[in-house]
């Protein structure tokens, strides 16, 4: 994603009380004084990229929606045992009034604003423009809407009761008068926006139009977002289950457009995200974060790699620290080790870097003075995710930023996620069965470097649905889908009672704090932010969270 110049800065000036509430208080990065701006195709660029550059910020991808909220699950945890300090939402201790529930709920609804804003210019202005500057911001209003279209998904698969704010004069009516929508509403105003996007985008292999479409939406983006959609749509909460026939539907257009296909290596899929390298193949949707040197108030970095990678120390002028706080269930790796698949040594590290022991991985086996089988226990509880592993991939120009975040880019949807959702859609509208156990096939085929690993065809729909419900687990591992997956499968609570049963009968002394928190009926959705419901008094609060 190319620099984004700011052309303007304002608040929106509405507070909670007033005429707004504090979830649109966040500044607007679109807001340009409206009668002396966008009145070209390339102005509207300018101001669409101020909606992208919201993609990175601290508190959706650059870390809240990337890494603090996707945490806990079967398969990943948070380093320690206590809820102290950014533990608190990894272990399911948070309350409603947790500061970072509030942050990402009131940025969300900030961007929503940016986008509603710009496609309301925008539209206003197509018909004064030439043929030529009405045909690109055409595909900006696509990108504006998909951009829109994703952050109501973020709102509503993790705060489900949310207010449907549809344009910028809706954002300026009283607190007292939001009321909440039913989340299938919600849901279908996103299936709309991504479907006019999935209309007017060009495919990212097939775009003349646009000067760069590195880290942008696409047509084949818009699709397979829109798959997620439907099969998060199908599942728990709503559990409309007309939407996997739609989720296969769309899927299968990606999947059969060729305009999309898996990197023919695993590996190299971290190597590019890690050093800003775009391929358009594999990745649909991907945050790019690019600061290069230090923080500014135009430059942004992320926390991947630095908080979900591989632990290592700091060294000044070689490496910045990196903390290693997502830790690997050790289940998981106990499971996935039986499978003989060469993605496990790419995604979970056994390893850490200490620079007292040189420049080179040093095992957590290695460390262990006082040989047992306890003490090799507690080592296998430190494996992290190897995946965006900084001193393996990342290069000295992308390096760590102020030793404390990188530039490494997060991948939102792989094309592989978009394999197996179609594939599950397949299997649980009575679709067909080869398409479905194809596409397993296809990722499992990539991952394992042959034929032999193949699922069969004879499976039956259960049996299709588990190894796919696995293969997710594999293939995915760490990347933020694991949590919200096992919440639409409507089984989230089971699976960390069943982890930390499994847990406890390997090692009695096993971390797993986010056990002793989880209450099925209320951890499947974040509460609505205590500040901002106490204003909204026609809204209710989640159910298991009180009144």
């Amino acid at each position: 994603m190319k620099k984004i110049l700011l052309y303007g800065l304002s608040t929106l000036g509405l507070l909670f009380g007033v005429s707004c509430s504090d979830l649109l208080e966040e500044e607007s990065y679109t807001e340009v004084g409206k009668g002396n701006y966008v009145n070209n195709a390339a102005e509207a660029e300018t101001v669409l990229m101020g909606i992208y550059k919201d993609l990175s910020n601290e508190y959706l991808y650059s870390y809240h929606l990337s890494l603090l909220f996707t945490i806990s699950s079967d398969i990943a945890q948070c380093e320690g045992n206590s809820t102290t300090s950014f533990r608190e939402i990894p272990t399911n201790s948070h309350n409603p009034s947790t500061q970072q529930i509030m942050q990402t709920w009131q940025k969300l609804y900030s961007s929503i604003y940016d986008a509603n804003d710009f496609i309301e210019t925008v539209s206003s202005r197509l018909d004064d423009w030439n043929s030529s500057n009405r045909e690109l911001a055409t595909i900006y209003l696509g990108e504006a809407r998909a951009l829109r279209a994703l952050f109501y998904f973020e709102l509503v698969r993790w705060y489900g009761n949310v207010v449907l704010v549809k344009s910028t004069a809706e954002s300026n009516i009283p607190a007292t008068e939001y009321v909440q929508s039913d989340p299938k509403d919600v849901y279908a105003f996103i299936e709309e926006d991504l479907k006019y996007a999935s209309e007017v985008l060009p495919w990212a292999v097939d775009d003349t139009k646009r000067s760069s479409n590195a880290y942008r939406f696409s047509k084949g983006a818009a699709l397979g977002l829109l798959a997620k959609v439907y099969c998060t749509w199908a599942g728990y909460p709503v559990r409309d289950e007309s939407k996997w026939a739609e989720a296969a539907k769309v899927a299968r257009q990606v999947v059969e457009s060729g305009k999309h296909r898996l990197n023919p290596d695993y590996e190299t899929v971290w190597s590019n995200t890690c050093n800003g390298i775009w391929d358009a193949g594999e990745s649909l949707i991907e945050v790019s974060f690019y600061s290069p040197t230090s923080l500014d108030s135009d430059q942004t970095a992320g926390r991947i790699g630095k908080w979900n990678g591989v632990v290592a120390d700091a060294v000044e002028g070689q490496r910045g620290r990196n903390a290693g706080n997502w830790k690997v269930v050790y289940t998981f790796t106990r499971e996935w080790e039986t499978h003989d698949d060469p993605r496990m040594a790419l995604s979970i590290a056994d390893y850490k870097y200490d620079s007292s022991k040189g420049d080179g991985p040093v095992t957590y086996f290695s460390t262990v003075s006082s040989p047992s089988e306890d003490n090799y226990n507690k080592q296998r509880q430190l494996f992290t995710p190897a995946k965006w592993d900084t001193e393996k991939y990342v290069n000295s120009a992308n390096y760590m930023v102020n030793n404390d975040k990188s530039c490494i880019n997060w991948y939102i949807l792989r094309y592989s996620d978009v394999l197996l959702l179609f594939a599950e859609a397949l299997n649980e509208s009575g679709g067909s069965i080869v398409d479905a156990v194809d596409a397993v096939n296809a990722v499992r085929r990539r991952g394992f470097g042959d034929t032999l690993h193949d699922l069969s065809y004879a499976l039956s729909q259960e049996e299709l649905r588990e190894a796919i419900r696995k293969e997710r687990a594999y293939e995915l591992c760490f990347e933020g889908h694991r949590k919200q997956d096992l919440i639409r499968w409507g089984i989230y609570y089971t699976t960390i009672r069943n982890t930390a049963q499994e847990l406890v009968n390997w090692f009695t002394n096993a971390n797993y704090a986010v056990a002793r928190f989880t209450v099925e009926g209320r951890h499947e959705l974040l509460p609505i932010p205590q500040r901002d419901l106490d204003l909204m008094t026609k809204c209710k609060q989640n159910p298991g969270w009180g009144e």
